[in-house]
């Protein structure tokens, strides 16, 4: 029987996963059914810039903390695919520190390179996993149909950003998993 994984979130981490699963397969490994979740209309997490606030047409939480005209405050040579540089992307070399819109186009050109678009479901929240009996269930969102169901996978790979979710949730999975989690600050569950 295929394994079943998920991934929750479909920004520069939940598509660095769909890219090395995409790798795999292409060296002809064995893959198990992929499912990316994403809330948003479009891939690329904070680097795909919305001019909303607030709340988006499906009454879910914007995320805010891009803004247009934002430039990179790192190096594009650390946020750079191994596989894919930026030179081969633009055809040139670029600027050390680009801006937003830049950054979205080369890890958009990336992925469109590897073709993975049809793995990921688009306007889907996730708003539960819990596991039982060695299987996770993911309760999603269909935001345009507002539809609610779920579904059973092997694994699930968090890729939604830290700033995605809230405390307590972050809580509640170390309290599961019984690990230390340090950031900020240090929070320790026993």
């Amino acid at each position: 029987m295929t394994k079943k994984v998920a991934i929750i979130g479909a920004g520069p981490s939940g598509l660095a996963q769909l890219r090395a699963f995409q790798s795999a397969k292409e060296n002809g490994e064995k893959v198990p059914e992929i499912v990316c979740f994403e809330k948003q209309s479009n891939w690329g997490g904070l680097w795909n810039y919305s001019w909303r606030t607030g709340l988006d047409e499906y009454g879910e939480p914007v995320h805010g903390s891009m803004y247009r005209y934002l430039w990179s405050n790192g190096p594009k040579e650390g946020l750079e695919f191994a596989d894919y540089s930026f030179e081969e992307h633009f055809g040139k070399q670029i600027a050390s520190y680009p801006p937003r819109a830049v950054l979205f186009d080369y890890i958009q050109g990336r992925v469109n390179k590897a073709g993975v678009r049809d793995w990921i479901r688009f306007n889907t929240a996730v708003r539960d996993v819990t596991f039982d009996n060695g299987k996770f269930t993911v309760k999603v969102h269909d935001l345009p149909n507002d539809k609610i169901y779920t579904e059973e996978f092997d694994n699930v790979i968090v890729a939604s950003g830290i700033l995605a979710l809230q405390m307590s949730h972050i809580l509640m999975v170390l309290k599961v998993f019984q690990v230390a989690f340090y950031m900020h600050m240090t929070l320790e569950t026993h």
